[in-house]
């Protein structure tokens, strides 16, 4: 067999299948020992993204390399950032929601942020910078576009803002129609979901409640906007330009990709699998790509209620992507990236499970998808391939923009509302999940896949799951080997240098014996297993369970708590215990016995591998007992070192032999009674008595007939020794004089019978 981390040795398929049948067959013959040494290894992507990058991405090849670090510049006021733009000198621009603003801040850490542009409204959905230096602002559901001084010193509002575009008042409006604009309350856009400009300095602002894109020139104050593009889909989403001057367009309801000429003719490039794309980026080459999210068969989340100013509420029935970043907690369908070049068909590029893509950005290195419900930033290249470049603190990735001089990307977030850098890193670290070995463990050689490079490794380890609460201090590795001290939990840093490059790594450990644990025990007399009780009949079952204030844990074995059947034998004698091991060791166990006022343990029966054991109880005298189980960890373990755990039973009683009937006495009275020859009354006396336990109940018989209860002198039965004097009354005998044959039998507590009989009277004549 090749020893190999990864995929580093080949198999024909019949070497391979003669592999796999021979390590069947070993698994079945023979468990391997729960104490061997284990390998904790990570070799895959998802496996890396558990633990914590700090400048370091993590390859879909399950590779660690050097990657963009993070750096936080602000903590704004607002739930999100939804989204950002960023001037030659420098300075970012943030649109912001709950509450709706416009921040402007320089990009250095420390600097604070000034409040530009305030509105009642819910959000400030998009931000750009227009070629005439002017900031533009979008709001929603108002369906505003806000044209703001970027350098202004004092606060800007709604009053003293300039409208360049108001949703509410459009109706149908088309090239050139110098009417448009007239509010008739029909096919009103309230929403706006991005903004661009073209070379001339023209706005297109796309909308959503129907989807459209509209064009205003801002360089013409009084020009009404144009209805430059009409769809048919609820929703324009993303908005971006080809090389030819084609305005690319992806919507909300069908997923489409649209291009556009510059004369306003729509023509759909892709018909998406999923219902929204959430951005569209060009790259320089042509392509385009699209980012696509949710189910089309259905819109996976209800319509989102707002409250509103005053006593008014809305219902804001937005992309199912601004839904999922409203309200986290949901669970998405994931997303897809598509790439469309000209002359090929559409290729999907790259698919998340748990994510949802916000915003694509194609950078000289590759395409930057920006992520929410995990905030993950991915670098994905034209082949497919792509890396875990960085992971955000806030849940939600929902905007990007390049900063100055393309030196970095500046994110925007959601749950909380941040401004983030992602740019060049101070150090390149990775910091593993945490190992917990169940137990205190050893931990032995450090394997790096073969060709990993330019690294340095570390381990620190601990007792609590917690790194920060008393682990042991970062060490490097000691030829190879972990160089912290024993512990539960382990977790391991790799320092990557220039070029570094990590593939899987494992590390070796073994846990340190734990010995055995009997959890509980319980002893039941008068039973018997028996292992066909299934043909047991009519005979009675007995269920043998452990006591309800004692009731197995998770630690216990599995069926543990559930009643055990075994049949109903006073000379039986039924054990039943439960245990585990913190190892999973494989455990056999010992049963030993102690009678009263002795002082050693005598063996019943050795190496026992069920939980459960009978035993007759006739081959021991009567009297009072204890048992005691012994667990061993020896199959799992060495001879040197395997451990012992016990418990002992509660003392309970032995008793095979039946109590002694004495001193039986029956004499009939004479006296007349309204029947002839009837009897009166019988004058009953006798003794019970049993060695080991009181006497439970008596019973009496006349003639052979039904057995009748009696009770004791004093009419309780609870010593050894019972006293019975009675008389027995004639209307209760209804017999006539003679002989007469009186039965009595008496029973200890564990159904010992002892019977003995008596004549009395005189034979009829």
């Amino acid at each position: 067999m090749c020893a190999c981390l990864r995929t580093s040795c080949r198999l024909t398929l019949p070497s391979a299948l003669s592999l796999l049948a021979a390590v069947l067959t070993a698994a079945t013959a023979r468990p391997l020992p729960a104490q061997n040494t284990h390998l904790w290894t990570q070799s895959r992507l998802e496996e890396f993204e558990k633990g914590t990058p700090e400048g370091v991405a993590i390859g879909s090849d399950g590779h660690l390399r050097q990657g963009p670090g993070l750096n936080e510049i602000l903590t704004t006021p607002s739930t999100f950032v939804w989204s950002v733009a960023v001037d030659k000198n420098g300075t970012a621009y943030l649109g912001t929601g709950s509450p709706a603003t416009v921040l402007r801040i320089g990009t250095q850490k420390g600097e604070k942020p000034f409040t530009l542009f305030e509105t009642r409204d819910l959000s400030v959905q998009v931000v750009r910078l227009g070629p005439d230096g002017a900031l533009y602002a979008a709001t929603m559901p108002g369906g505003k576009v806000y044209k703001l001084n970027p350098g202004a010193a004092t606060k800007q509002d709604e009053a003293n803002a300039t409208v360049v575009f108001d949703a509410t008042k459009l109706n149908g409006a088309k090239p050139g129609d110098a009417k448009a604009g007239a509010d008739k309350g029909e096919g009103k856009s309230h929403y706006i979901w991005d903004m661009t400009f073209d070379e001339q300095g023209r706005l297109y602002i796309a909308t959503g409640g129907p989807g459209a894109v509209f064009r205003v020139d801002p360089a013409k104050p009084a020009a009404q906007p144009e209805e430059f593009f009409k769809s048919d889909e609820p929703h324009i989403r993303s908005l971006a330009w080809d090389a030819k001057g084609n305005l690319i367009a992806g919507s909300e309801g069908s997923g489409l990709i649209y291009r556009i000429s510059p004369q306003g003719k729509g023509y759909v490039l892709f018909d998406a699998p999923r219902r929204e794309i959430t951005s569209v980026a060009v790259a320089g080459n042509g392509t385009i790509y699209a980012a696509s999210v949710g189910d089309k068969s259905r819109n996976p989340l209800p319509p989102l209620p707002i409250q509103g100013v005053g006593a008014i509420t809305f219902t804001v029935v937005q992309p199912g992507s601004l839904q999922t970043a409203n309200a986290s907690a949901s669970v998405p369908e994931g997303s897809e990236i598509y790439a469309l070049q000209e002359g090929q068909a559409p290729r999907k590029l790259w698919s998340g499970k748990d994510e949802v893509v916000y915003a694509l950005a194609v950078r000289p290195d590759g395409l930057l998808a920006l992520s929410g419900n995990r905030g993950r930033i991915f670098k994905i290249e034209p082949d497919g391939s792509y890396a875990d470049v960085a992971h955000l603190d806030a849940r939600q990735g929902l905007s990007m923009a390049a900063a100055q001089n393309q030196a970095g990307i500046l994110i925007g977030t959601g749950n909380t509302g941040k401004l983030i850098f992602l740019g060049v890193a101070e150090k390149h670290e990775y910091a593993s999940d945490v190992l917990d070995a169940g137990a205190l463990s050893r931990f032995g050689r450090v394997e790096v896949e073969p060709g990993s490079t330019g690294y340095d490794l570390w381990t620190r380890t601990g007792n609590v799951e917690q790194p920060v609460r008393g682990w042991s201090e970062w060490l490097p590795l000691k030829e190879g080997a972990v160089a912290s001290p024993a512990g539960r939990f382990l977790q391991w840093k790799a320092d990557l240098k220039a070029g570094g490059n990590v593939g899987s790594v494992g590390v070796n450990y073994l846990p340190v014996n734990a010995a055995p644990v009997v959890d509980d025990l319980v002893v039941a007399t008068g039973a018997r297993l028996n292992p066909q009780m299934q043909q047991a009949g009519t005979q009675q079952m007995v269920n043998i369970a452990f006591p309800s204030s004692n009731q197995p844990t998770a630690t216990f074995d599995a069926g543990a708590a559930a009643p055990l059947q075994a049949l109903k034998d006073r000379t039986g004698i039924t054990v039943r215990w439960a245990a585990h091991d913190d190892n999973d060791d494989d455990l056999i166990y010992s049963l030993y016995l102690r009678g009263d006022g002795e002082h050693v343990w005598r063996l019943l029966k050795r190496d026992i591998t069920d939980k459960a054991y009978s035993f007759d109880a006739t081959l021991i005298p009567d009297g009072g007992y204890q048992v005691k189980v012994v667990a061993s960890d020896a199959p799992s373990n060495s001879p040197g070192d395997a451990l012992t755990g016990e418990k002992v039973s509660d003392r309970f009683e032995v008793d095979t032999t039946p109590p002694v009937v004495t001193a039986l006495k029956a004499e009939e009275e004479t006296a007349a009674c309204k029947q002839p020859n009837c009897l009166k009354s019988i004058h009953l006396t006798f003794d019970a008595e049993d060695a080991t336990s009181p006497i439970a109940h008596a019973e009496y018989s006349l003639d052979a007939g039904k057995w009748q209860f009696i009770a004791p002198v004093g009419q309780l039965s609870d010593a050894k020794h019972e006293h019975y004097d009675l008389v027995l009354p004639a209307s209760a005998l209804d017999v006539k004089t003679g002989e007469h044959l009186l039965t009595v039998r008496a029973y200890d507590r564990y159904d010992n019978v002892g019977v003995a009989k008596t004549v009395f009277g005189s034979a009829a004549k």
